[in-house]
């Protein structure tokens, strides 16, 4: 060993000046990222910093570098370049890769590989064996002007790659092995080969048959990226004989008609009755009529998705699912992550849901503009290895226009590619030219062999280009004039693809043409047959109804069952240590229980939980802290206070005959509930909840709730049980604390398609849950949207009897005890709901009297609007004078809005409807606490004060 400036002795001395040429060339790697290279050189520069080449201050006791190597005579600084620039076409070989079909990106590109960049010329490689520069053996490989032919060959043709971006050392190399040892590329056969054209000729054909039958109708064409079909249908082939048993596509406009027909198997003439305006009757629903009788609307063909089986001869055939998608086109990818997870978890025994990652492959196909343009495509692919999320690895496709509308790529992202994204959550990328089959397909091959060994993401960046315009209604030319220039003068891909095999001799013309027949008179006979039975009566019996009233559900428990699940709740891991505070207030609440027969809002939700559990019914339980709870009230999961580990009771209790999944979710609404709504959709038997941080944040998942919560029943005939938790309530927190929204979710009610309530006690949460789990997975299944308490939960008037968990339900409205004389006194019927309900009741009862001219009915059930519970209560009062709705949103927000006129139809003409709250504004809340107690007792003494009442009814006002 020699030393260093610093006296010790360095590793370096003895190592050949070969192999010192390699550590240079690791330490430029280590340099820019420490976690590029193996872990033992890592420590090995971490203890004694740089070789000796490369320290600048090297001074008489450092090692110096020779000019020459002793061995073989080589100029050691010419081999370090060499390897350097092997490792810059590996890096930046896409830069100069061949990846526009039309040819436009390339003409102004700058050369990247020039080996006069460092310091090299033909001669310098010649000279340089190649294994100094490259680790695969070959007999055609042997100087290093041989490997810089060979690498700019494998890295800047048709199919580039971006890989070093991943962190893992292991990744990496498997990745740059698959290129360089020639793995991807095996030789096509001919009858390979013969069917990947019949594919492309059935794309082509299916596209312009569409063309010239529908004129001007809109389809999004595929044209400009045919390959995704055969690509798909490889991916499907891999995964069948890997024993994947379900992949999930998802997938926006582009292409979705073909990808229907050809992947799908959706039937060309169900497709062609879609463009007729009054569509075939036999085959597709009238939207009109079902839209009438039955709240069926449909939805545009090219938002519709699709299910087969791949070999329905096998005992566990391979189900195809094609996710409906409306036009927010990125928003079903955490749909299609939450049907793949759904589908790789077992739910059927107690604890956490068992999954296998194997059993289920879900592919999201993006647009170039869509997938660096839309949050949510970022927010799921941080959901891609998370606990409580991740699916085992996605293969992405963009399919790449480059453009997005009329917009250029130098408008529309701030990126090179628009894969870039991806390369923030370490996927690997791979760019390849739509116009090369072969490539397009090697590329598909290493994205599932990526996927298979590793469990994680992978990305093609299918470059193409977009025949026609946005739709087929639009005109590009206008704003893309050099572009469709190109376009209108390029050959189709099955064309070139054709040419190219009839060149190798591997097919005839006259076998293309035969193809190209037998396509032409399938597409025909089939829109022949459309066109037959157009006029034949309608069978509407076969689609989708809107969901009827409410099922009138038994969801008592008796008292006993509920304490012995709550002493089995509190039985702890042996030598688990319970944080002690918190170990105090569970075995407060248990005394409760076991004392006084009564429970608070939090041990109500775990029992309801733990019954649902006992009835077999399996729970998901995804938000943001939900394992504590937001409010420090939930406390689920428990964490030992010495060691940090983890226990959930709800795991181990005895009774439990299911799976309890329950996780805190990232910092993000919409891919979120996004993936519980897909999780829900597929797996429809179980219980999937959702809860809100605070019920204002779910503001930014309001795609998911409009396009696909609140409509997917009545556009694709989806059901959903989905809960969604939100903590709603005017406490003086702001106006990002106050609101989830309360107003929008009644905007959007009708069909029965959803549940809205704002219930006020413990039992009511418990028998409401109790409910929904019981219609979860029938007809009757529903969303529920359910804005929960935040100071009420600790509230003791939110606490409720154990025999009102044993004898009662869920009811839609909560009234105090009116006896037969106080009927008579009766004034005003104060309706309300939520915690402003509390208030009243606490201020009532403060009052040295309680007044008999007034009375509240809490209105826990919002929609369906219990009308004739309401209805029930107004009859016996046959001295009312008006009724009055009191809440804490501001009027133009909250329920006014839909209870007025709901209210309005069931009153007397003799009795008036009016409005106590908080006036109309255009922020939900104030931020200012004081100002918040003081509008908020103003709302309670106006509603609670006679005056009020004799001033009104004299006036005759509303």
């Amino acid at each position: 060993m020699s030393t260093g400036k610093s006296g010790r002795e360095t590793p370096w001395q003895g190592v050949h000046s070969l192999n010192l040429a390699y550590f240079l060339d690791q330490y430029d790697l280590y340099r820019e990222d420490p976690e590029s290279v193996d872990p033992s050189i890592r420590e090995l520069f971490e203890q004694w910093g740089a070789p000796p080449f490369m320290d600048p201050g090297a001074g008489p006791t450092g090692v110096q570098p020779p000019d020459t190597d002793p061995v073989f005579g080589l100029d050691l600084k010419k081999v370090v370049a060499a390897e350097r620039f092997a490792q810059h076409i590996r890096i930046s070989g896409h830069l100069d890769a061949k990846l526009d079909p039309l040819g436009m990106r390339e003409k102004d590109k700058t050369p990247h590989l020039d080996p006069a960049e460092f310091g090299l010329t033909e001669e310098d490689l010649r000279s340089i064996p190649a294994h100094l520069m490259w680790a695969e053996e070959s007999e055609e490989v042997r100087t290093g002007l041989d490997v810089f032919n060979r690498l700019r060959k494998l890295y800047t043709q048709s199919l580039a790659f971006e890989f070093t971006h991943v962190h893992s050392p292991e990744e990496r190399r498997w990745l740059f092995h698959m290129v360089e040892s020639e793995k991807l590329f095996p030789k096509l056969s001919k009858e390979k080969k013969q069917e990947v054209l019949g594919r492309l000729i059935q794309v082509d054909t299916f596209e312009k048959f569409l063309h010239r039958t529908f004129v001007g109708q809109k389809r999004f064409s595929i044209e400009g990226v045919d390959m995704m079909v055969p690509m798909l249908d490889q991916i499907i082939h891999y995964s069948v004989h890997g024993g994947v048993k379900d992949v999930m596509i998802g997938m926006a406009h582009r292409g979705r008609l073909n990808v229907l027909a050809h992947v799908l198997g959706k039937p060309y003439e169900a497709i062609f009755s879609e463009f007729h305006h009054a569509p075939n009757k036999e085959l597709v629903p009238s939207e009109g009529s079902m839209g009438l009788n039955y709240g069926w609307t449909g939805d545009v063909k090219y938002h519709l998705g699709g299910n087969r089986e791949v070999d329905p001869e096998d005992p566990q055939p391979t189900r195809l699912t094609l996710a409906n998608n409306p036009s927010h086109l990125e928003f079903v990818n955490p749909v299609v992550e939450g049907y793949a997870r759904a589908a790789q978890d077992d739910r059927r025994h107690a604890g956490y849901p068992v999954q296998d990652v194997s059993k289920a492959l879900a592919i999201l196909i993006h647009g170039d503009a869509a997938f660096p343009g839309e949050g949510i495509v970022a927010e799921t692919l941080n959901l891609s290895r998370l606990r409580g999320y991740n699916t085992g690895g996605t293969i992405h496709i963009i399919a790449n226009n480059q453009l997005g509308f009329t917009t250029r790529s130098t408008d529309s992202r701030s990126t090179t590619y628009a894969s870039d994204l991806a390369k923030g959550f370490e996927i690997p990328v791979v760019h390849v030219n739509a116009d090369d089959p072969e490539a397009c397909l090697a590329a598909v091959r290493l994205a599932f062999e990526y996927r298979t060994r590793f469990g994680k993401d992978f990305l093609i960046d299918l470059i193409g280009y977009r025949r026609f315009g946005h739709n087929e209604m639009d005109d590009p030319v206008a704003t893309q004039p050099r572009m469709y220039d190109k376009i209108h003068q390029h050959p189709t891909l099955r064309v070139r693809y054709a040419e190219q095999l009839k060149a190798e001799g591997v097919i005839t013309d006259d076998k293309i043409k035969s193809k190209e027949k037998e396509i032409q008179e399938e597409l025909s006979k089939a829109y022949q047959k459309v066109k037959d039975v157009r006029e034949k009566e309608q069978d509407d019996s076969q689609y989708e109804k809107i969901p009827g009233p409410l099922p009138d559900v038994d969801t008592g428990v008796s008292v006993e069952t509920l304490r012995e699940i709550n002493r089995d709740l509190l039985k702890w891991p042996k030598g688990f240590t319970v944080y002690p505070k918190l170990e105090k207030v569970l075995q407060r609440r248990a005394a409760i229980l076991e004392e006084d027969n009564k429970m608070d809002w939090s041990l109500a939700e775990t029992l309801a939980f733990a019954t649902i559990l006992k009835d077999g019914t399996g729970i998901r339980f995804t938000g943001q802290d939900t394992e504590r709870g937001t409010f420090a009230h939930r406390h689920l999961v428990l964490h030992d206070s010495k060691t940090g580990e983890t226990h959930c009771p709800l795991h181990t209790i005895p009774q439990a005959r299911a799976a309890f999944g329950i996780y805190n979710s990232p910092l993000s609404e919409a891919s979120v509930l996004g993936f519980e709504y897909g999780y829900n959709v597929f797996n429809p038997d179980a219980l999937v909840i959702w809860e809100a941080q605070f019920g204002d944040f779910a503001n930014t998942a309001q795609v998911i709730i409009d396009q696909f919560l609140s409509a997917g029943r009545a556009k694709w005939a989806q059901r959903s049980s989905l809960v969604m938790l939100l903590p709603h309530a005017y406490e003086g927190q702001g106006p990002e604390h106050s609101s989830a929204r309360l107003e929008r979710f009644l905007q959007m009610a009708a069909e029965n398609n959803w549940v809205v309530a704002n219930v006020t006690s413990a039992a009511q949460y418990f028998h409401l849950l109790r409910r929904q789990a019981a219609i979860t997975g029938t007809d009757e299944a529903r969303p529920l949207i359910l804005m929960t308490p935040k100071s009420l939960l600790r509230n003791k008037r939110t606490v409720s009897p154990g025999t009102v968990f044993e004898k009662g339900r869920f009811r839609p409205v909560l009234e105090e005890r009116l006896t037969g004389k106080r009927s008579q006194t009766v004034k005003r019927l104060i309706l309300t709901s939520g915690k402003v309900a509390v208030d009243l009741e606490t201020q009532l009862e403060e009052m040295e009297k309680k007044p008999e001219w007034v009375h509240v009915l809490r209105v826990e059930q919002l929609y369906p609007f219990p009308k004739d519970e309401i209805r029930s209560v107004l009859n016996r009062m046959k001295n009312l004078q008006e009724v009055v709705w009191v809440q804490e949103e501001p009027k133009n927000m909250g329920s006014w809005n839909y209870m007025e006129p709901r209210i309005r139809d069931i009153l007397s003409q003799q009795v008036e409807l009016r409005y106590i709250g908080r006036p109309e504004r255009s922020s939900t809340a104030v931020g200012q606490p004081d100002v918040h107690d003081e509008e908020q007792e103003q709302i309670l003494n106006e509603a609670l004060n006679p005056e009020t009442l004799d001033t009104e009814t004299k006036s005759g006002g509303n």
